[in-house]
């Protein structure tokens, strides 16, 4: 490879919210595998594009202009065969950022917003926080895969008011890249009962084997005109700490309603280190991602292959996308009170309780395989200490 993923950095001391927040009652020597930031750095473009912008030592107002929208177009329609109107852009701070207000904008107080559980867990907090009725359809777990219970979403949907569904894709926590199938299917009980489409996109650069992201609103114009598709660079280029995401809404009085709600917040600027991270990502760190995507396929395989060999008690849903390995150790047999401060105090090892996605998430845990792969060892070596 031509970048060295193999690399340790030291993180902690840096005010990382990753490493740097034990105090939560974790030992100072677990090894944090909950939050999804990536133990890499950024590409090489990135870092040159922000010591630049640094070195000319004015930050003053500013705007994207041309060669940002050039940068976005480009990297959707090479990468994932869709080509979004420049007019369709809205800038935030960050997609869950974004999909509150579109809660706000396309739902009124008491109207109902479903989600898919076990899921990212700001999604029922998004609907809770901004006084919705909160509605999930959950995914069916069955042979080690999840799908999707269609006449569950309809019926819900009917029954309880709902005006809004927030999709994740690929799936945060357990991995899936939903089929052209699945997402039509969504889509047409979407369009059957005026629900608004809040798809969150944001892991769409992490596919594994023959899996292929399709965009939601690239389905086809149907679609696309009740869509809010919401999308940043942040996860594929480990950029969190530069807040920007790129909202797509096609529906011109639908991205009317959006910024006239984002307005409310007062927030007229993004921070300027966050847009050049952007466009220097899209226009330049595809090989980089490229190697990355390599580099997690491998880490994935070994956590398969490891839980298959020495703990098949414990098993890893084989991921169609995303860094995040989501383990099923529901087979032990004991509870997720038990199995936390088992893993925390013996394994040391710092994931993220299933229970925290929602219904579905018992016995489950989540781990962020983006990190080196000697971590990925010592994790998987401390587990089968205590297993």
């Amino acid at each position: 490879m031509t970048f060295d993923f193999d690399k340790t950095i030291e993180r902690r001391g840096s005010h990382s919210m990753k490493y740097d927040m034990a105090g939560r009652g974790k030992p100072e020597d677990v090894i944090p595998l909950w939050v999804a930031d990536m133990d890499f750095t950024a590409p090489t473009c990135v870092l040159e594009a922000i010591a630049e912008q640094s070195r000319h030592g004015i930050f003053g107002y500013f705007d994207t202009g041309d060669r940002y929208i050039k940068a976005l177009q480009n990297w959707f329609s090479q990468n994932h065969d869709w080509e979004p109107d420049k007019s369709w852009l809205c800038k935030t701070s960050g997609v869950v950022n974004a999909i509150h207000v579109a809660i706000m904008a396309f739902t009124q107080l008491g109207e109902s917003v479903i989600i898919q559980q076990p899921v990212y867990y700001p999604f029922s907090s998004a609907v809770q926080l901004t006084g919705r009725q909160l509605e999930v359809n959950q995914l069916i777990y069955e042979n080690d895969r999840y799908r999707i219970d269609f006449d569950d979403f309809e019926k819900k949907i009917v029954e309880n008011n709902v005006k809004a569904f927030i999709l994740c894709n690929p799936h945060n926590p357990v991995g899936r890249v939903w089929t052209h199938g699945e997402l039509v299917q969504m889509g047409d009980i979407c369009l059957r009962h005026g629900v608004v489409v809040i798809s969150d996109e944001i892991h769409q650069d992490f596919v594994y084997d023959e899996h292929k992201h399709l965009m939601f609103a690239g389905l086809g114009s149907q679609y696309r005109d009740i869509t809010v598709t919401c999308t940043s660079p942040t996860k594929a280029f480990n950029l969190p700490g530069l807040p920007i995401a790129n909202i797509f809404i096609a529906d011109t009085k639908m991205r009317e309603s959006f910024l006239r709600e984002y307005a409310r917040f007062g927030v007229t600027q993004l921070g300027i280190m966050g847009v050049v991270a952007c466009q220097a990502a899209y226009e330049d760190g595809r090989p980089w991602l490229r190697e990355l995507q390599s580099y997690l396929a491998g880490n994935m395989a070994l956590i398969g292959k490891f839980l298959e060999d020495k703990l098949p008690q414990i098993k890893l849903i084989k991921p169609e996308g995303t860094y995040l390995a989501w383990i099923d150790f529901s087979a032990l047999g004991i509870s997720d009170n038990e199995l936390d401060a088992l893993i925390t105090n013996k394994a040391k090892l710092w994931l993220q309780r299933g229970l925290v996605f929602g219904a579905g998430g018992e016995g489950f845990m989540r781990l962020n395989a983006a990190c080196p792969r000697s971590t990925i060892r010592k994790a998987l070596e401390q587990l089968e200490r205590i297993f």
